[in-house]
């Protein structure tokens, strides 16, 4: 990059302020996208405008105005950088109430947090508006399937036929070689440098049967947003798995499941009510009510645990579901965003009931549920993902 352009650069960041000290006048396109950004960020760009510095522009409370500003951002920024500026514009310039124009849905380019701010608006949206949220929705759900669903299938599927063991593998493809070498090391030649292997052990054939059943548990309190979008898309995609059986429970301070409509991501998206209280201890009771396999039954509770019901009969539930031999995962989030706020104590008492709590990025989360699958040891699990192992 050349010093013209590296000043141009740093003039758009800044502001018109910066102009004399950068000594850069900026012309056509340039001028257009530094119009854009001072409507949103006005003139002091920097980390003080961001925060709430004077604006010398605006977008008003003209709904033409901003439709107009959303496509000029589309037209200049790349996707990753609009979606950074329309949630910017929906917290500093009151863009809510305008999104529940169907021309406005239109002009915004869809993404994880705008399903977010329009499943929150749902019980006030206006009819004429609805259908418009749900074709931007619908987009997302695409978008996301088309990204996670493979990846999902195949590292579940693999992990569930990999679970049963044999010891009679018909074919060379089904021995699992790692656990073969541990059970025939007594059968070491020292002198040939290799393992007699007298005992072959393998993985099961792929069946049709029920393996595992899945329930997620999915807290719907306002901060949980991305996470309800992620989770309903992997629910769906884990509920076509013939292998699996699962189910989709959400809760605020009452527990709504949404099982049954797990065929359409969107439905269950709309389904839910983002915002309200948070009763844990309740939802899991429910998912207790509903499981019937516990050694074959993988409980993941989605949930940044701030706990607004009775904490210690939580606790006792889930000390109850591990002791009964459900596989027990707790999610702090399910998005791409950085670490989550959470409620440290009542992470700190799952750790020590055996039960780690972490984040987990969506394309992180089919490996997940893979190692759950396979009852590994998921707080070593977490340590090594978290060091890129």
């Amino acid at each position: 990059m050349d010093t013209d352009e590296r000043l141009k650069r740093w003039r758009l960041v800044l502001g018109g302020e910066a102009a004399e000290s950068c000594g850069v006048a900026l012309e056509g396109t340039d001028a257009k996208m530094d119009g854009a950004l001072d409507a949103l960020y006005g003139s002091g760009r920097g980390s003080e405008g961001r925060a709430g510095g004077r604006r010398s522009a605006g977008l008003g409370a003209s709904a033409p105005k901003v439709a107009r500003w959303l496509g000029d951002i589309r037209t200049y920024f790349p996707s990753t950088v609009v979606q950074v500026m329309q949630k910017d514009a929906l917290e500093r310039l009151d863009l809510t109430r305008m999104l529940l124009e169907p021309e406005m849905l239109e002009a915004v380019e869809p993404d994880v947090h705008l399903v977010g701010t329009l499943l929150s608006l749902n019980q006030v949206m206006p009819e004429r508006a609805k259908e418009s949220a749900r074709s931007v929705v619908r987009k997302v759900v695409q978008q996301l399937e088309k990204r996670l669903a493979q990846r999902t299938r195949s590292a579940v599927t693999g992990a569930l036929d990999r679970s049963a063991r044999v010891l009679r593998p018909r074919r060379p493809g089904d021995v699992d070689w790692n656990r073969t070498i541990r059970a025939n090391l007594r059968h070491y030649l020292p002198e040939q440098r290799t393992v007699v292997p007298e005992r072959l052990i393998g993985y099961g054939r792929r069946q049709q049967a029920v393996k595992r059943d899945v329930v997620l548990c999915i807290d719907q309190s306002g901060s949980m947003a991305a996470s309800v979008v992620y989770a309903s898309v992997f629910g769906a995609v884990l509920a076509s798995m013939r292998s699996l059986r699962t189910s989709l429970v959400v809760f605020d301070t009452a527990v709504v499941d949404l099982t049954d409509q797990l065929h359409d991501p969107v439905e269950v998206l709309f389904g839910t009510q983002l915002g309200g209280g948070t009763d844990i201890n309740r939802a899991i009771a429910y998912c207790q009510s509903i499981i019937t396999r516990p050694t074959d039954s993988i409980f993941v509770l989605i949930s940044d645990l701030y706990e607004g019901g009775v904490r210690n009969e939580m606790l006792k539930r889930v000390a109850a579901m591990t002791s009964a031999g459900i596989q027990v995962v707790v999610l702090l989030a399910l998005s791409d965003e950085g670490a989550p706020a959470y409620d440290h104590d009542n992470a700190a008492a799952l750790a020590a009931l055996g039960v780690p709590a972490f984040a987990c990025t969506p394309d992180v989360f089919p490996d997940l549920m893979a190692a759950a699958v396979e009852r590994r040891d998921l707080k070593e699990w977490s340590e090594r993902n978290a060091q890129g192992r």
